[in-house]
């Protein structure tokens, strides 16, 4: 990967790949799951996480192949289980594939494989069949003889085993072979010889175990895994202007009629109610919007419940914590953080609102700031509702603004406005006659 980052922990739709990997593997709800790691174990370990159950790491010190690794977890592993052996690097196998897969293996009754065919065997290990179809071995490329090496079914690596047999199996391994490695293919051959069907399953979709070894190939996946997100979504009836400029690094939930334009980004868990329109180059982190909301072109939205019929944008920023009632309008170059604003109350132009509490039907003139820091602290701002603030607008936090109260264009406000009142503070303007502009010197 020409990284200092483990491969493992590179990421793919904003997840590491072995969390994704991880996470798959918890929907199949297993007794246990076991990591076998090798270098930067404590990166790997804060980098992963698991509801529910405990990972058990196991690290594999010298490293001598995949039979050898799963040799150091055999202590963590059930006899009577059905083990399924996966790969951090391969990080977009689908549940329905691998429930498949371990039901095959009948409970410990047989070696299940996931193999695939394909036109480019080269680097893969082949699957070699008996004259009746049977499998009999699977041959690593680099010990393959030419006529094997014609074989276009291949191993995925991914496969379910026997527990009963296990360890049995790994103790009669040898690294005699081209790579003076213990190979966990080699399993197949001795299920053979010990009488154990061996039975193979393919993947529902060709893309699923393709791994990542290489940024290209993470980038390829990247792809891969954005096409079948926005597949769902215009399956769910989702508006998309160009399903292949959508980004979605977490969950999308959508109600009906939704759309999004170009070059969208969703991070965390995004919910969008019944016919949202989202504009083109917006990036919606951890939100809710709520239905017939409106957000125009170039809007960064992360942390932040959007009410009913909202219009927000362009180039509008919602940061955590700010909560907008219905019907109310954030115009471009307008900032709220840690904030509520009330029915029917408008933001329209180059303002800041922030650890405001903001009532119903107030108007924000143009360039109004809410003063909320003094350098160590902050303070709350409280806008009641109906109050008209005109454009150029400081109000230095701790400060209420009375019901109804109307705030004079260019006016710094440190002490509370009574309602129903005009409150303003503005220096006397003065004009000088005789004033001449100063001139370059020469």
């Amino acid at each position: 990967m020409n990284s200092a980052l483990p491969k493992v922990l590179h990421r793919l739709a904003a997840k590491p790949l072995l969390q994704h990997v991880v996470d798959t593997a918890q929907t199949l709800s297993p007794q246990s799951i076991t990591v076998v790691h090798g270098h930067h174990a404590e990166a790997v370990k804060s980098g992963t996480t698991l509801t529910g159950l405990q990972i058990h790491w196991v690290l594999q010190e010298p490293q001598h192949g995949t039979g050898h690794a799963l040799m150091q977890a055999l202590p963590y592993l059930s006899r009577e289980a059905t083990i399924l052996v996966l790969y951090g690097d391969v990080p977009l196998l689908q549940t329905g594939t691998l429930r498949r897969l371990t039901a095959l293996a009948q409970n410990g009754q047989c070696l299940a494989l996931l193999v695939q065919n394909t036109p480019a065997p080269t680097g893969y290990g082949r699957i070699v069949r008996d004259g009746v179809g049977q499998v009999v071995a699977i041959r690593e490329e680099k010990d393959a003889s030419p006529a094997e090496k014609t074989i276009t079914e291949v191993n995925t690596g991914i496969m379910a085993i026997p527990g009963a047999h296990l360890a049995h199996w790994l103790s009669r391994l040898s690294c005699e072979n081209a790579q003076n490695e213990y190979y966990l293919t080699d399993i197949v051959a001795l299920a053979v010889a010990d009488g154990v069907p061996v039975r193979t399953s393919v993947p529902s979709s060709p893309w699923e175990a393709l791994g990542v070894n290489s940024k290209k190939q993470l980038a390829e996946l990247e792809r891969i895994h954005q096409r079948e997100m926005a597949e769902g979504l215009l399956e769910a009836g989702v508006t998309l202007s160009d399903p292949a400029r959508l980004d979605v690094r977490g969950t999308l939930t959508c109600g009906r009629d939704v759309l999004i334009d170009i070059n969208c980004v969703f991070e965390g868990k995004v919910v969008l109610g019944d016919g949202v329109r989202i504009g083109p180059h917006c990036v919606l982190s951890n939100c809710h919007v709520d239905e017939g909301t409106v957000i125009h072109a170039f809007c960064h939205l992360e942390g932040v419940h959007v009410g009913r019929h909202n219009r927000i944008g362009p180039y509008a920023r919602l940061r955590p914590g700010a909560h907008t009632a219905s019907e109310v309008h954030i115009g471009n170059f307008v900032e709220i953080k840690n904030s509520t604003l009330g029915d029917g109350t408008k933001v329209n132009h180059l303002s800041y609102v922030g650890d405001s509490t903001v009532g119903k039907r107030v108007n924000v003139g143009a360039g109004t700031i809410t003063c909320n820091y003094d350098g160590v602290n902050k303070h709350r701002t409280i806008i009641e509702d109906d109050v008209f603030i005109g454009s150029d607008t400081q109000l230095v936090a701790p400060v209420t603004v009375g019901q109804g109260a109307t705030i004079g264009a260019g006016s710094t406000i440190v002490n509370a406005a009574p309602p129903d009142q005009l409150t303003l503070s503005r220096a006397k303007q003065v004009s000088l006659p005789r004033w001449r502009r100063p001139l370059k010197k020469t």
